[in-house]
């Protein structure tokens, strides 16, 4: 239904293909496997905040001071400094205007490694092929400043519910340290089943082609297509699901924010095409791009829960699908089948 630009199979990469080694089972528990990486993401979680608990908390506060932190001052000058305390113009288009700014430095960032081609960052590209021309960029940047607005419009009514949850907004209601851990583990959860079902209901037949089809006019995306599509898709797929949250939870406009930034760049990442050290793998999204199937969710828990993640998990892709902590490439640690008859 959806392959209706997707790389054939003729064209596959070998990383992309099926491996000849021996593969998980198709009969595997898909429900048990899927518990095992919800629990292992929310234990490890709860973890950190155990541990951060005392020990990270103790530091912050001596390291800022007990009684007004950094984010404190900073928060304040923003707030009643430039906006007067004017709640709507702040959540509105203080708030966007942040983003704006905070989406296109980490844009800039992968476009250099795109159009610059520093030796570098070669060698850490998932996809080897180069879809990049001018034309195409600039229908990318123009699509992403149109849904940047329409994101700024849907901050009214976000404002709007905000209100009605109470939402604070004053730099002495700034919530502690653990509580923003708290809170950021339930944006995830909400932002995986809200992402999930509805980037998977966008690739229904009826919509795709109406609809999704122009996120993928990508096969092998670059950072800033992160928010290249259809503007109903922009809506219900990009901005309502991490907004669902912050308002469900009635948090501090802060803590929102910094949730924003986190889904920004982990996002970026995700159609960045680097696979770089020490980051978040963007595997599972660009095998996405490259064949419109598989690996809906931002997680992979629902992809393994629902068996959308089967055709990825045969491939040398899932292999890779790592966050690497050294500095060699995965297509070094785990090199193609074809490289490896040929030694």
């Amino acid at each position: 239904m959806e392959n209706l630009h997707c790389v054939s199979e003729q064209e596959l990469p070998d990383w992309a293909r099926p491996k000849t080694s021996k593969t998980p089972s198709e009969t595997k528990l898909q429900l048990l496997t899927a518990a095992k990486k919800f629990f292992f993401i929310i234990g490890t979680s709860l973890l950190a905040i155990a541990s951060f608990r005392n020990s990270v908390t103790w530091h912050f506060q001596q390291f800022w001071g007990a009684s007004k932190s950094l984010y404190e001052n900073i928060w304040d000058l923003a707030f009643h400094g430039i906006f007067g305390g004017h709640k709507f113009l702040f959540a509105t288009v203080g708030i966007n205007s942040f983003l704006f700014v905070y989406f296109w430095l980490n844009g800039l960032f992968f476009l250099y490694l795109d159009i610059a081609k520093p030796k570098f960052a070669q060698k850490y590209k998932v996809q080897e092929v180069n879809q990049l021309n001018r034309e195409k960029l600039l229908k990318a940047i123009r699509v992403c400043l149109i849904n940047q607005f329409i994101a700024l419009c849907c901050s009214v009514p976000l404002y709007m519910l905000g209100t009605l949850r109470n939402v604070t907004y004053e730099p002495k209601e700034l919530p502690t340290f653990q509580w923003v851990l708290f809170e950021l583990c339930i944006f995830i959860l909400i932002e995986e089943v809200g992402f999930y079902y509805s980037h998977r209901a966008a690739h229904h037949p009826r919509i795709y082609k109406h609809i999704h089809k122009i996120h993928h006019e990508w096969t092998a995306p670059i950072s800033i297509v992160c928010i290249y599509a259809h503007p109903l898709e922009h809506i219900f797929c990009n901005v309502l699901p991490i907004s669902i949250g912050p308002i469900i939870m009635g948090s501090h406009l802060a803590t929102a924010l910094l949730w924003y930034c986190i889904t920004l760049t982990s996002t970026h990442i995700a159609h960045g095409g680097y696979h770089l050290p020490f980051l978040p793998s963007p595997e599972a999204h660009d095998y996405h791009h490259l064949k419109f199937v598989n690996n809906f969710g931002t997680l992979g828990v629902l992809d393994r829960l629902h068996g959308t993640d089967n055709l990825f998990i045969k491939t040398k892709a899932y292999d890779r699908h790592i966050m690497l902590l050294g500095l060699a490439p995965a297509k070094e640690l785990f090199p193609d089948d074809k490289i490896i008859k040929s030694k």
